[in-house]
């Protein structure tokens, strides 16, 4: 079918499948048939798009982190958030990240912990930025 699809002709195979197992299987596929195409992926979550990059592929979006980075950005601002910050915290969220995707794929999935920030293990009340100014009592 890739032969037949043109795949040796092609500057790229864009995959785009719902079924995580079916995405790794196809550029496995394509690697096999067409080592040197290039092949870009989405990927529904981390454990796929780790699973994608491992098979070869030459770029790949996970589709679940994107819409929590945009879905999050926009709750913050509409709770009165600079953009600017909102512009930061993302950022910073894309830098740990892009850290333990990088640690993952050399240690394993179980690695990159200490880029989490929140209540990984043992909770530990932490703002997400630090507050403006000192919280006070509203009564006695």
């Amino acid at each position: 079918i890739l032969h037949a699809a043109g795949a040796g002709r092609a500057r790229a195979v864009l995959i785009c499948v719902d079924k995580p197992d079916a995405a790794v299987r196809i550029v496995q596929l394509i690697k096999a048939e067409f080592p040197l195409v290039t092949i870009l992926a989405r990927a529904f979550d981390r454990g796929t798009a780790l699973q994608l990059v491992r098979a070869g592929v030459d770029y790949q979006l996970r589709e679940t982190f994107e819409s929590a980075l945009v879905f999050g950005g926009s709750a913050l601002e509409s709770l009165g958030v600079d953009p600017e910050e909102v512009a930061e915290v993302i950022e910073d969220v894309r830098r740990r990240d892009e850290a333990r995707f990088e640690t993952q794929l050399a240690e394993g999935v179980r690695a990159g912990q200490r880029f989490l920030k929140g209540n990984i293990g043992t909770p530990i009340p932490t703002p997400l930025t630090q507050p403006r100014r000192a919280g006070r009592a509203l009564n006695q």
